[in-house]
């Protein structure tokens, strides 16, 4: 049977024309929506109803936690995907967090919940998220073909921010509503079911060798091998920029800390008011996805631009109150962050070798997480003792630094050598898509 050459501006988008990336697809939405809804509605709940006194330390605490999984399974995660099949890998995690939701929801409906548990539970979520989204973005290749692969990425990059929009908009919504034991339920429903998903689909390549098999094979797997610290020690230019943003993201990541604590003590709302900051962010960074690969400049001139203009966000919502300033303050700082990840990803997709990226993503994640326990106590700590504003002009002047020195780095020159793998361009940039 022959297919009708279609053109290609009425060509049926890849999740609704590929089953299997549709499929995975919509279990990454369903996983990265849980893990943000979990996130805000308990983040909320400890600053509106669970503590009374030291708000921010508990609250930056929660989120210290939600994030160590990321940095110190870094390792741990990067054998497994590159052994594993990453079907069961994706399985795997999507299951186990499914299975702590669903204990936490028992607990939290049967008793009062202790704050320890709504700590442990957020933990082993973030472990199961920690090995699902460099699985799954290694997994790309798998799933569609050669000429799809820039549009599976842009979807699959997108979704965090879709995800993490619907999330961050449901959690306070539903802890006022339903407190933390709706919240787990709709957490436990949304990982089994990606689960499930996940399960009903055949990825390309057969599971990878178990490691007893690779024992007797030491000179064709040595390349393979390479630690996390030999990958980022080839890759000089890619390091400087990871560290740039890495001192950028301590800045950054503070606002999900702020954010209750402003609503709470400067607005002095409620949970829907959450919900509209968190959608703000959201919506802005879903729009930065989508418009990030037409946005122009030299990658690291542009990131430096973005940077400074998150920088002048947060200062204006810092020396000016109300609902709706810090909302559209949040839509500018949303954008940039979404244009930075489709530029910045793109460029690594390119530079990285394909037998180094299963080692590279989970390092990334673990590289650009590792300031975020940091921000998240540093800043939990300072808002009990400064107001919410003041940590919103703390923020701002944080960043002006790390976009100074983004705009000093220099690009390799055009005929300096490259990674083996990056001598032929990706498809997402010879496309001219950077997504």
């Amino acid at each position: 049977m022959t297919a009708t050459p279609v053109d290609a501006g009425h060509r049926l988008p890849l999740v609704l024309r590929n089953r299997a990336f549709g499929t995975v697809w919509l279990g990454q939405v369903l996983t990265q929506a849980a893990v943000r809804m979990f996130q805000v509605g308990v983040s909320w709940w400890l600053i509106a109803y669970a503590v009374s006194g030291g708000r921010g330390l508990a609250s930056g605490l929660f989120m210290a936690v939600s994030t160590l999984p990321a940095v110190v399974l870094a390792p741990v995660v990067a054998r497994t995907v590159a052994r594993f099949a990453h079907r069961s890998v994706l399985r795997a995690a999507a299951a186990g967090a499914g299975t702590a939701a669903a204990a936490l929801a028992v607990w939290a409906y049967a008793s009062d919940l202790p704050l320890a548990a709504a700590y442990a539970a957020t933990l082993a979520l973030a472990a199961g998220q920690a090995f699902f989204d460099p699985c799954l973005t290694t997994s790309v290749p798998e799933l569609v073909d050669d000429e799809d692969i820039e549009a599976a990425t842009g979807f699959e990059l997108s979704t965090q921010s879709l995800a993490s929009l619907g999330g961050a908009l449901l959690g306070a919504l539903i802890v006022d509503a339903a407190g933390v034991a709706g919240l787990a339920v709709g957490c436990a429903a949304a990982y089994l079911t990606a689960a499930v998903l996940i399960t009903t689909v055949r990825f390309r390549t057969t599971a990878a060798p178990s490691p007893e098999a690779g024992e007797g094979d030491e000179g064709a797997t040595q390349e393979e091998r390479r630690t996390l610290r030999g990958i980022l020690a080839d890759l000089p230019y890619v390091r400087r920029i990871l560290l740039c943003f890495t001192a950028a993201n301590l800045f950054t990541t503070a606002v999900f800390v702020v954010i209750p604590l402003y609503t709470k003590s400067v607005l002095q709302d409620g949970g829907s008011t959450v919900a509209l900051l968190e959608a703000s962010l959201g919506v802005g960074t879903l729009i930065g996805s989508f418009t990030g690969a037409r946005v122009p400049g030299r990658p690291t001139a542009l990131g430096a631009c973005l940077l400074g203009a998150m920088s002048a966000a947060f200062a204006v919502a810092g020396l000016l109150t109300g609902r709706f300033v810090i909302a559209g303050c949040l839509v500018v700082a949303g954008w940039c962050v979404g244009v930075i990840g489709v530029r910045f990803v793109a460029l690594f997709q390119r530079l990285v070798p394909t037998a180094d990226k299963p080692g590279f993503f989970a390092v990334m994640q673990a590289v650009l997480g590792a300031t975020f326990p940091l921000a998240s106590l540093l800043f939990g700590l300072l808002g009990d003792h400064l107001s919410a504003q003041t940590l919103c002009l703390i923020q701002a002047a944080g960043l002006v630094p790390a976009a100074c020195a983004l705009a000093l780095l220099r690009e390799p020159a055009p005929d300096a050598p490259a990674p083996a793998a990056a001598a032929e361009p990706s498809p997402l940039v010879a496309a001219g898509g950077e997504r």
